[in-house]
């Protein structure tokens, strides 16, 4: 019983730091797959909400040309819009409609 004891005392930090080094390795897994499954979730906000932005390019690019103008609070709300769509990576079709509508008229034209 006494060897089984010594064997411990002169073990104990080994094991001592082999308890410790598993439940660092556990909890970096845990901690990892947590992150892994955020940066997932907030790709999909990112695309949703960029999607969104899109959306409303197209819509206010739709409405304001069948108008004819668009005026400059809508202007200013649109770039906005855009801003931040660009932020979040898109660069597609909504560039050009957003182009064609900083080019419109602010007024309507008088007849």
């Amino acid at each position: 019983m006494n060897a089984f004891i010594a064997f411990i005392q002169s073990h104990i930090w080994e094991w001592i730091f082999a308890a410790m080094l598993a439940a660092l390795t556990k909890g970096y897994h845990g901690i990892s797959k947590r992150l892994k499954s955020e940066q997932q979730k907030n790709e999909a906000i990112a695309q949703g909400m960029q999607c969104l932005l899109r959306e409303s390019i197209v819509g206010a690019y739709n409405k304001y040309s069948d108008k004819g103008y668009c005026p400059i609070y809508a202007k200013e709300s649109i770039k906005s819009a855009y801003k931040a769509y660009h932020d979040l990576g898109g660069n597609d079709v909504a560039t050009e409609l957003y182009n064609k509508i900083l080019k419109m008229e602010e007024e309507p034209k008088n007849d």
